[in-house]
């Protein structure tokens, strides 16, 4: 059976032929280098930035969860989740973040290589991008609430231990750690990049990266995270130099 990356986006019509057409050109363009290289990286990026602004906003309207349902990828979100997605924009940017990440290695193999994507369709790339991501997002948001409930728990855990009730902002660690990390995230233009540090300061194994952001090697993911640290050394000396 031929899943929802095959069909046209949530509005379930065609998109503009004359946007397929654009599409189709731009693939065959692409298709030349064999879907790599430097052009390929600016494409993915265009998509990316895309992928990441419509993410936040049908996670901050909650529209995210009826086209999963629609997929019968049910996430049945809490009002208290529903409520957090609305307010918190760094959450937001952090979920579509990973979601972006790990659907533009499915779209690649899916859409271009295997030729999925095609003008008769009916969708443009960006929808069928966005199906992909949509795919993607119930894993990345499972993760974050099963994160929270470790942590909830870890609360728990140690109110019985010392009988006084403990706030998840007790402390300025818990309070300043996450921001940074958040601060640090947001500096980084490449969203694989971004996906892979974040992961990192999860706690998450170079193993584990590599096999949920689809990743070539191990290797791969070393050298991404060591490029990003050299750059962050570059920039933080010009910035001692200024």
């Amino acid at each position: 059976m031929r899943d929802d990356l095959d069909r046209v986006g949530p509005g379930r019509q065609p998109d503009d032929p004359g946007r397929r057409r654009n599409d189709r050109r731009l693939v065959r363009l692409l298709a030349q280098d064999g879907f790599r290289g430097p052009r390929y990286d600016r494409f993915e990026e265009k998509l990316a930035r895309y992928g990441i602004s419509v993410l936040r906003a049908w996670m901050h309207s909650g529209f995210i969860f009826q086209l999963v349902a629609e997929r019968g990828l049910g996430l049945r979100p809490h009002e208290r989740e529903l409520e957090e997605l609305a307010s918190n924009s760094d959450l937001r940017e952090e979920l579509a973040t990973m979601t972006v990440a790990c659907a533009l290695a499915r779209f690649r193999q899916r859409a271009l290589v295997e030729g999925g994507w095609t003008f008769e369709g009916g969708a443009s790339i960006t929808t069928y991008f966005m199906g992909a991501c949509v795919y993607a997002f119930p894993n990345e948001f499972r993760r974050y609430r099963a994160s929270e409930q470790r942590h909830r728990r870890a609360l728990q855990r140690q109110q019985q231990v010392y009988e006084l009730p403990v706030s998840p902002l007790s402390t300025a660690d818990e309070v300043l750690g996450p921001q940074r990390v958040r601060d640090a995230l947001k500096e980084i233009s490449d969203p694989r990049a971004r996906a892979a540090l974040a992961l990192v300061l999860d706690g998450y194994t170079h193993e584990e990266i590599q096999e949920l952001l689809e990743a070539t090697s191990v290797r791969a993911i070393e050298g991404l995270l060591y490029r990003w640290r050299v750059k962050a050394k570059r920039d933080e000396e010009g910035e001692q130099r200024g």
